[in-house]
């Protein structure tokens, strides 16, 4: 995904510079609210301090300000804009024998699709989650979200919202017309998808920025349904909203994958990066995420999380189709990302 926002209430006065005095020896380019401490916390027992932080607004701002010349030495990204990142010469592979938990990691998030280029790992995952139905249920019955067709519903005209977030609506539509691997997407099921979404665009209220304005139309009950992230679901069911989160539609829900790669160029310490990401990836810090509302790549650490916990934050197993959002080609994505565009402009 393009953005992500993560733990609510974490200010965003610190965008576009370091959070705090921290490791002047590694910086890491980042959402804000993953400088959270609890995320990392063998690297300050290391070191002392955690890792010093600056932080972007949406991966495309990153990109750019990267190929502008900014110095960081590792980065956040998500899945679907690491070739992207590979391709324009940004990087440098990391050394999968220094990372600790490799062989821990969930093999459905390591596969050649998502961390292999050739011979070389050039992204490693670290944190996931899940792109379904948020419904209120007092509103909607469950029978209108058996179908992602209830985004079309002309029952729920004007109270329905999806993200502003290409990566999100495409995986949405390319499940509504049938496509459950964008990364072979071929022209049809592209222009499927694309039709879908403009089918859809005149039945919604608007395009939902960030959770915190999500939450407030669902609260509002201006918007009954939503293609929503998982963090919807616990944060909402704390404030006691009636709310639903439906991954069972018939034509499946998504899943988007985020992790971390390597700067080329960076000015701190290799060795602290990888203390970083071993850090980041131990078990110590799978409660911390999952608290968040993401799950870990560890999967080792995951196995100890029971089906209860993982189904309250919206990431238990399910029997549907998913979508993965794995790393596609960037010329679909540039496709994608125009087109998406067009139809919000109503074209």
């Amino acid at each position: 995904m393009t953005f992500r926002t993560v733990l609510a209430g974490t200010t965003a006065l610190f965008i576009g510079q370091a959070a705090w005095a921290a490791d002047p020896d590694l910086l890491v380019f980042d959402y804000s609210g993953f400088e959270d401490p609890a995320f990392h916390t063998k690297y300050a027992a290391k070191h002392g301090q955690p890792p010093s932080f600056t932080f972007f607004g949406d991966e495309e701002e990153a990109f750019q300000k990267l190929r502008s010349g900014f110095r960081a030495d590792v980065s956040h990204v998500c899945a679907g804009s690491v070739n992207k990142w590979v391709e324009s010469g940004i990087l440098e592979p990391w050394d999968i024998a220094r990372i600790e938990a490799w062989g821990d990691l969930n093999a459905d998030l390591t596969g050649t699709d998502v961390a292999d280029t050739g011979q070389q790992v050039y992204f490693i995952p670290s944190d996931f989650g899940s792109t379904a139905i948020a419904y209120n249920t007092d509103e909607v019955p469950a029978e209108d979200v058996a179908t992602l067709d209830v985004f079309k519903n002309p029952k729920y005209a004007g109270r329905v919202t999806l993200p502003d977030n290409v990566d999100d609506a495409y995986a949405l539509a390319y499940l509504a017309t049938g496509t459950t691997n964008w990364t072979n997407a071929t022209e049809a099921q592209f222009k499927a998808a694309s039709d879908w979404l403009r089918e859809v665009h005149p039945n919604l209220r608007t395009y939902w920025v960030d959770p915190a304005e999500l939450a407030q139309l669902l609260a509002s009950g201006e918007v009954l349904v939503a293609w929503a992230w998982n963090e919807t679901l616990p944060t909402m069911a704390e404030e006691g909203f009636p709310i639903g989160f439906a991954r069972e539609p018939k034509e499946g829900s998504s899943l988007w994958l985020c992790g971390y790669v390597n700067l080329k160029d960076g000015e701190g310490s290799e060795d602290k990066a990888y203390d970083f990401m071993n850090a980041l990836l131990d078990p110590s810090s799978t409660m911390a995420l999952l608290d968040a509302g993401y799950g870990h790549s560890n999967a080792a650490a995951m196995d100890g999380v029971g089906y209860e916990a993982l189904t309250a934050v919206g990431l238990g197993p399910i029997s549907a189709p998913v979508l993965a959002q794995l790393p596609m080609p960037g010329e679909l994505r540039e496709k994608q990302a125009a087109e998406f565009e067009k139809i919000k402009a109503g074209f």
